[in-house]
């Protein structure tokens, strides 16, 4: 079998050298602080009847044979609970923001993006005909620069945030932001992953809980982290639904969900919209949220953990061999908390991600923050 050609070997070899290698491993923890799991539904059954008795496969696309009724059900169900005009699909939150952005974006337009903005955004504003343009880390005046420099283009705005960032954990100043985008006439385009399910009473996300839906362009709600599953959706106006069906190449050329599965995520959203064991566990994820910051005080370890209201907490542990020590031992102590390297993020900002779960105790909360606080005193 042919071996790799000698550059790509060589970006390799890079990557070990700065102990940077990424390899798959089996996750099982004792404790779980690393999966997007925040309400534990990746291990719960759901059985509404709804299931299908012809077809296990999709069969195609949704523009050939893909698109089932299983489709229609659940993006009724998701416009429902989002209170939006229209909904589609997508098989990923990657596939939804390539399909999303790569569509959108024409000659003379430009698209601003946070510097934090996920893979997704970034690699779908590649395939973007537009300029893309980076502003500072919810950093709105930065923003506000870039927008008055362009205002006078031929082309669209539009601006692309997350309401909870996947590395960091924090929000933007959404309400700010919203204004500011409709000063300049720029249309809105917010990434709801680590929101939905963890921010609103029922977890609608952040834009809802602040009634700012009718004001946003575009959402993308995923079903990969809170809800315990897979896909996403793009929320916005039945006339956005349309373009993106005839020009989101990430849906239009990719083989549809089976129809279990997409009756599966109906069923999930009809536990988190209807039933009171969502409310229960979504407090519960608030609790241990709360839990944590209230021991992270308690070690004199808050100064290096990253601000969050959210379920992601960051520690900064500077170093790519410092941080995966650091994980390694607590592995090696049942707690599941994987390291963030550097290219992943900026060398000297390498960090531990802890994500929180509403199914985690109050004594692995406790005993983390220590085993962390002892290292860092070391």
């Amino acid at each position: 079998m042919k071996q790799l050609p000698d550059k790509l070997a060589k970006r390799l070899e890079q990557r070990l050298q700065n102990n940077a290698l990424r390899k798959l491993s089996v996750y099982d923890p004792t404790f779980d602080f690393s999966s997007n799991d925040y309400l534990g539904l990746a291990a719960a059954e759901f059985n509404s009847g709804n299931k299908s008795q012809k077809f296990q496969g999709a069969g195609g696309s949704r523009l050939l044979t893909g698109n089932h009724k299983a489709y229609e059900v659940l993006e009724t169900q998701i416009c429902s609970f989002h209170q939006s005009q229209a909904a589609l699909v997508f098989n990923s939150g990657y596939a939804a923001n390539l399909g999303l952005l790569g569509a959108i974006g024409q000659r003379r337009d430009h698209i601003f993006y946070d510097a934090l903005a996920h893979a997704s955004i970034r690699d779908g504003l590649q395939l973007s005909n537009a300029k893309s343009l980076k502003y500072r880390h919810n950093d709105l005046t930065h923003l506000e620069e870039l927008l008055e420099r362009h205002k006078e283009s031929t082309g669209t705005l539009y601006v692309v945030t997350e309401s909870v960032f996947s590395m960091d954990g924090d929000s933007p100043d959404l309400e700010a932001l919203v204004n500011l985008s409709e000063r300049y006439g720029a249309y809105l385009i917010v990434d709801e992953a680590h929101a939905l399910g963890v921010i609103g009473e029922r977890g609608h996300g952040l834009v809802q809980a602040l009634q700012m839906q009718d004001r946003v362009f575009a959402r993308i709600v995923t079903f990969g982290k809170a809800l315990g599953y897979h896909g996403a959706a793009v929320l916005g106006s039945e006339a956005l639904k349309t373009y993106l069906v005839n020009f989101a190449r990430s849906l239009i050329y990719t083989t549809a969900l089976a129809q279990d599965m997409v009756y599966s995520l109906a069923d999930r959203y009809t536990w988190l919209s209807k039933s009171t064991e969502a409310l229960k566990e979504i407090e519960k994820l608030h609790r241990n949220i709360a839990l944590l910051r209230l021991y992270t005080e308690k070690y004199g370890v808050d100064k290096h953990f990253i601000a969050s209201d959210s379920a992601i907490h960051s520690v900064i542990i500077p170093g790519n061999d410092r941080v995966k020590t650091l994980s390694a031992s607590l592995n090696e102590a049942g707690f599941g908390v994987l390291p963030i390297l550097a290219p992943t993020v900026p060398q000297g900002v390498e960090r531990l991600r802890i994500c929180l779960h509403s199914y985690n105790e109050s004594d692995s909360i406790e005993g983390l923050v220590e085993r962390i606080a002892s290292f860092l005193k070391d």
